[in-house]
């Protein structure tokens, strides 16, 4: 058997890996266009003001995955077309401009998804840099180490935005950040994102909201960024983080089914509508793990599942993908932001009937020395008192209790399972009252008409 996987990084380089040990006898061939085949995507922010070492951000070079896999990788190949009626890919080697034919009896596509660049003027100005790749980081850090620049601005305040605000003024840089919207960070709801914002500004950082950039104009050895009806900024720099979109049109052209937002389309074993291809990562349509509904959820985790059920289900073992939570975490200065399942915003979106609780408590026991507080929020179905999401912002042990919710919400537990959850207790760690239990606690009484406040 030859299995073809178009794309490296985490679920085509995870399902390489995963065919090895299932299949040794099989022929795999990895084609990745950049010129990395395995790298730590969500630390490329962090080269630019945290990581020293460059070759820390690469997990795994062509000859060493070689070495340890038998897995043929070639980088800086680009596959260009499927030929799904003949089982072949076009390849182009982007070093030396062949283009090759190569068959496969399997296909994977991890093409993952491309930074978002509306058509704005100015927009292909050699100072305005994306970030997706682990060239694109490089680019950034060299101009900045070549032009001395001392100024950034930043359009975008999802995750790449912030984390490249903070590395950016980790640097010592002035930042401006700039977003479209009332809030930063929309995978959580506006209380919650307040208190980033004042993290933000604490930081130095000059955080502009309900800002719409109009364009880019080049200047005198900077480039200037056009806000409607504000101010323009003139800074070294911009990095546009306003997004990604599904890299979906080799599928397409090969006229597999697409979903939402041109994602591809796949079923429970990451099947696309031609069986004898798979497609995983940051361009397939999965099913959210609260809803049920349609979602393109662009993270590292998710991803890394999919290419090992995608290479389970090539060598005939059925595993189910059960959709995703989109549970995250994020460092922004000192403060750590976390959410997973469903915010207020969206159970309202998706018509449920919901409220939340939030709870200031202390990380950990008062009495133990350095206790802070944190900020947890847990969203919850009128009817039964289903949880469905939660968002936690603090200085320590918040991805803590981020997860217990996270594996509470896949576990279809109710306000009564949160209660009575047996969680680990030390002084340095936690209180005796945990704040998951806690919250479970309050929404038991919330629904039995005990009290009615929500807000604590």
């Amino acid at each position: 058997m030859k299995v073809v996987i178009v794309g490296g990084v985490a679920g085509g380089a995870t399902a390489a890996a995963r065919l090895r040990r299932l299949d040794e006898a099989a022929e795999i061939v990895v084609f990745e266009r950049s010129g990395y085949i395995s790298y730590a995507n969500c630390g490329l922010p962090y080269y630019i003001g945290t990581i020293a070492d460059k070759s820390a951000l690469t997990l795994q070079t062509p000859e060493s995955f070689r070495a340890r896999f038998n897995v043929d990788m070639r980088v800086r190949h680009e596959v260009g077309a499927i030929d799904a009626a003949r089982h072949v890919v076009t390849v182009r080697n982007l070093e030396t401009d062949e283009v090759f034919e190569e068959p496969y009896d399997k296909l994977i596509l991890s093409p993952g998804a491309r930074p978002t660049r509306p058509a704005l003027p100015g927009v292909g100005l050699d100072r305005l840099f994306t970030l997706r790749t682990v060239e694109d980081t490089f680019a950034i850090h060299d101009f900045i180490e070549r032009t001395g620049a001392r100024s950034a601005t930043v359009v975008g305040a999802g995750f790449i935005g912030l984390e490249m605000a903070e590395n950016l003024r980790e640097r010592g840089m002035d930042v401006t950040l700039i977003q479209r919207g009332a809030h930063v960070l929309p995978v959580v709801d506006a209380d919650m994102a307040a208190l980033l914002h004042n993290a933000l500004r604490d930081a130095g950082v000059d955080l502009r909201l309900n800002s719409h950039v109009s364009g880019f104009e080049r200047t005198p050895g900077a480039i200037r960024t056009l806000v409607e009806g504000g101010d323009a900024v003139e800074s070294d720099l911009v990095v546009l983080s306003i997004g990604v979109a599904p890299e979906s049109a080799l599928a397409r052209d090969a006229g597999l089914e697409l979903g939402v937002r041109g994602s591809i389309l796949v079923d429970a074993s990451m099947r696309t509508s031609d069986p004898d291809i798979y497609a995983v990562g940051d361009a397939v349509q999965v099913a959210h793990g609260v809803t049920g509904a349609p979602a393109l959820i662009a993270l590292a985790g998710p991803a890394n599942r999919q290419g090992r059920i995608a290479a389970d289900a090539i060598c005939g073992i059925e595993r189910s993908y059960p959709g995703s939570l989109g549970s995250s975490v994020l460092k922004l200065f000192g403060t750590t932001v976390a959410s997973t399942g469903l915010t207020e915003r969206a159970a309202a979106a998706a018509g449920i009937d919901a409220d939340a609780v939030i709870l200031s408590p202390a990380d950990h026991a008062t009495y133990y020395p350095g206790a802070r507080t944190m900020v947890l929020k847990v969203v919850f179905e009128h009817a039964g008192g289903r949880i469905l999401g939660a968002q936690a912002v603090g200085a320590s042990g918040v991805d803590k209790r981020i997860d217990v919710i996270a594996v509470a919400i896949r576990a279809g537990m109710d306000a009564d399972g949160l209660a009575d959850l047996d969680l680990a207790y030390a002084p340095p760690y936690s209180s005796a009252k945990d704040p998951v239990n806690m919250a479970g606690f309050i929404i038991q009484n919330i629904l039995e008409g005990r009290v009615e406040q929500v807000r604590w």
